[in-house]
């Protein structure tokens, strides 16, 4: 379809160990599609095939079966490479280039004349973090550093699609911001953004949609809001009472759960079916006073860890990446 960026069908990815040539599954019929214009997270714990799956759509690999297409064109397509900016998982760049070199090379690989590989280059440097470190070689980058100068070689096309596989990968918390502030500012200009991340409060922040798989097959795709069931898993409560009442307060009702005591305040969490009102007359029966009551929904990260959790006996067991 004409307003879809990416469209995967029934893809699947199989490997043989080297020496005892054993059948490895690494992608087991995923399927999902991202429309245009939009952030999609794709995310899985280690192993679970994400890094598979790019590899696969930027023609690195082959697929055993399936198909997918990249702007409308069937992969492997040089017409759709020219229009992606791709950033790998733990890039590697030629040690004694400085960042400016390394996108002017970039750009010349698209095809780009001298003065817009030159104006390119510049926004760009300034953009990720490293003017300052221009006349630096790669060599003497930290691993952040090569992160982010990997960002500015994958925007060097100025391309319709951005593919990031962990571009949130060793950088510090203010790093983590300004890739999300970019990703964002992308979308904004009418690019698609799909990147892998194990980052939960990132895929929250800036995704439209997100696809969650595991052990090579897709568990969960939709918006983060409609993937999070949104009952009352339990609720906060947390009240200043001395600590002679602990053993009164969290005997009951059954269930009780995340008991924490710091300083004067004791917190926990109630089953969502306790009688809170009751609970807290008890608690004011023992000198208590409340400070917090708060219902505790299902976030991501618990969806996250629900649908990956190990396999039951019988299923496949996990996969590489």
């Amino acid at each position: 379809m004409a307003d879809l960026a990416i469209e995967v069908a029934e893809l699947k990815k199989t490997y043989r160990t080297p020496f005892r040539r054993k059948k490895v599954e690494a992608l087991r019929g995923v399927s999902f599609s991202v429309a245009k214009n939009q952030i999609f997270g794709f995310v899985g714990p280690n192993g679970a095939g994400k890094t598979t799956t790019i590899r696969t759509l930027m023609g690195l690999i082959r697929p055993t079966s399936g198909t997918a297409k990249l702007l409308g064109h069937a992969i492997p397509s040089r017409l759709a490479r020219t229009r992606i900016g791709f950033l790998p998982e733990a890039p590697y760049f030629y040690d004694y280039l400085t960042v400016g070199e390394l996108l002017d090379l970039a750009g010349r690989l698209f095809g780009l004349d001298a003065t817009t590989r030159k104006q390119r280059a510049d926004r760009l440097i300034e953009r990720v973090g490293l003017d300052r470190a221009r006349a630096q070689s790669l060599k003497k980058f930290s691993k952040g550093m090569l992160q982010r100068a990997g960002l500015a070689q994958a925007l060097m096309n100025d391309p319709d699609l951005v593919v990031l596989d962990e571009p949130m990968s060793g950088l510090d918390p203010s790093g983590r911001k300004e890739v999300r502030d970019l990703i964002l500012e992308l979308r904004d200009q009418g690019k698609t953004v799909f990147f892998s991340t194990h980052i939960l409060s990132d895929v929250e922040a800036i995704t439209d949609r997100v696809a969650i798989v595991a052990r090579g097959v897709l568990v969960g795709e939709g918006t983060p809001a409609e993937l999070v069931n949104r009952h009352i898993l339990g609720i906060d409560v947390v009240v200043r009472v001395p600590r002679e009442a602990d053993a009164e307060l969290t005997a009951a009702p059954a269930g009780i759960t995340r008991i924490r005591r710091l300083g004067d305040e004791l917190g926990c969490t109630l089953p969502a079916d306790t009688d809170v009102e009751a609970w807290l007359a008890r608690a004011h029966d023992q000198g208590a006073k409340v400070v917090q009551v708060v219902p505790r929904h299902e976030t991501l990260e618990d969806l996250f860890l629900r649908r990956t959790s190990d396999p039951a006996p019988g299923e496949p067991p996990a996969v590489a990446s």
